[in-house]
């Protein structure tokens, strides 16, 4: 019988990144495609799960995922990463389910420039002392503000759970090797960075240029997570490694996962880059419609698929249209 498969979605057709699920992990399996939905298969049986309310599926160890499940994943925006033992270590990742390029645009134009990634820099540790206006402190001083509420977070969590806290001590290729609420806090942080990733990915942005962060590839992506560690990963990773569970690393995913549903914390991510990134001069440049334009060093931006010359005649040659 011959296979026919389902017409690619419309971009505005699936659900917006803030109104998805946060993340699926999956190890030891083979993920394929069945109709609009994929199948994840291992020794206990096969899942159904719907690709297009996930933002994105971590694909652990001992997984197998074939074309057409990674061309189910691209054409309905889920992201796929590829990730270690463990879910705490990043591989690669697939796209995302944007093709509008202005925040990115806006993102690069913020960095590029001292003064105005100061400005953003700023308003990440805003985001961190609500009510304080640290407006007028320098870098230097807001690190060292931020490290004294993060190891406040710790202290605090430490005697609500009585979990014993020395400090963050973890091999990332030995996962095992740590205690356990260093295992409990790499498995929730890497969580959170996959959602984090997720969404960058998902709105347009770069993950490499980040404000805070640095010189890596997901700099990014660690500038936005450290702005809901103290109130969700650190506290819940407590709490599990107080409960002594056998499957640490499974356990606190679980418990992950719950916790970013109930803090809305895709809905908030989105909210908190878009208030990171744009101001009110520039929010109407993010329109769901993708238009490829040229750009002019005068004019800024000018039509695409348009032979450009005396008589101005539109045409297709050379210029790829992008629908």
């Amino acid at each position: 019988m011959k296979n026919i498969g389902l017409r690619k979605a419309k971009l505005a057709a699936l659900p917006q990144i803030r109104d998805r699920l946060s993340f699926l992990y999956v190890e030891n399996c083979v993920v394929n495609k069945m109709d609009g939905a994929f199948t994840v298969t291992d020794a206990t049986g096969t899942v159904h799960v719907p690709a297009a309310a996930l933002s994105v599926l971590l694909l652990g160890p001992g997984t197998s995922i074939t074309h057409r499940a990674m061309e189910l994943l691209g054409d309905t925006g889920c992201l796929a990463i590829w990730m270690g033992e463990h879910g705490v270590r990043y591989y690669a990742h697939g796209n995302g389910m944007t093709h509008n390029a202005a925040l990115l645009t806006q993102q690069a134009k913020l960095v590029s420039n001292s003064k105005s990634r100061v400005a953003v820099a700023r308003k990440m540790y805003q985001m961190r002392f609500p009510g304080e206006d640290v407006s007028h402190l320098s870098m230097q001083e807001l690190r060292g503000r931020e490290g004294a509420r993060i190891r406040k977070a710790y202290r605090i969590a430490s005697e609500t759970t009585g979990v014993p806290w020395i400090r963050r001590d973890y091999d990332p290729s030995d996962f095992a090797g740590g205690d356990p609420i260093n295992m409990a806090l790499s498995a929730a942080h890497a969580c959170l960075y996959g959602l984090a990733h997720s969404v960058i990915v998902a709105l347009g942005c770069s993950p490499g240029l980040g404000f805070i962060h640095t010189g890596h590839d997901k700099s990014f992506v660690y500038d936005i997570a450290d702005l809901y560690k103290a109130e969700v990963t650190i506290p819940l990773a407590f709490e599990v490694a107080s409960q002594k569970q056998e499957d640490i690393g499974s356990v606190t995913r679980r418990r992950v996962r719950d916790a970013f549903a109930d803090h809305r914390l895709l809905e908030k991510m989105v909210h908190d880059i878009h208030a990171l990134l744009m101001d009110e001069t520039n929010k109407e440049e993010i329109v769901e419609a993708t238009t490829l334009h040229l750009w002019d060093d005068k004019m800024g931006i000018v039509k695409n698929a348009t032979s450009y010359g005396k008589d101005q005649q539109n045409d297709n040659n050379g210029s790829e249209v992008v629908e």
